[in-house]
């Protein structure tokens, strides 16, 4: 469809996700799937119908949003902390097979980043100081301070970069 109606695919960001707090004890493998599908599954199946396009061509940009959940771990998250995780991987896999095509797959990795979804953490006043305290940028991450890598990944400048996951995270991911 894109191709036809809008031209030549040159460039995919995959960017779904979701969450389900859950503690893995009481977590219903039914929850568990639905991340997984979400978060992981989708990028592989747009990710590999995208190549099917770029390939012939030699030459796209495949980009993944990953999260600090790729490296880092929290209670109540798991299928999130499973899927990033596994995203990170996949970014790595599809650099394995494609990268010799002339294709370029890297992920961003943001830290906590204060958007409409994510206001109610901000509000809370222990979980915001948290991210304060546990973040050497000391605040939270905004939707700019993604823009710049992803245009970056997403040009010529990075046609040299393949299979990387960058944190965009204050820091967050490089201290204890």
């Amino acid at each position: 469809w894109v191709e036809e109606n809008v031209g030549p695919l040159e460039i995919l960001v995959n960017n779904a996700g979701i969450q389900h707090r859950v503690p893995m004890l009481d977590l219903d493998v039914a929850d568990w799937e639905r991340v997984i599908s979400t978060d992981l599954t989708s990028a592989f199946l747009v990710g590999r119908e995208a190549a099917r396009v770029m390939i012939p061509r030699g030459r796209g940009k495949i980009i993944n949003i990953c999260s600090v959940q790729t490296d880092l771990a929290r209670p109540t998250i798991a299928p999130y902390i499973a899927a990033k995780g596994g995203l990170r991987n996949l970014t790595r896999a599809m650099t394995a097979e494609w990268a010799g095509s002339g294709l370029q797959i890297n992920g961003i990795a943001p830290g906590y980043i204060h958007t409409e979804m994510t206001q109610n953490l901000v509000d809370d006043e222990d979980f915001n100081a948290w991210i304060l305290g546990r973040t050497p940028a000391h605040r939270w991450g905004t939707v700019q301070d993604l823009a710049g890598p992803a245009v970056w990944l997403a040009s010529d400048g990075s046609d040299f970069v393949n299979g990387q996951t960058i944190f965009i995270d204050g820091g967050m991911t490089v201290v204890v």
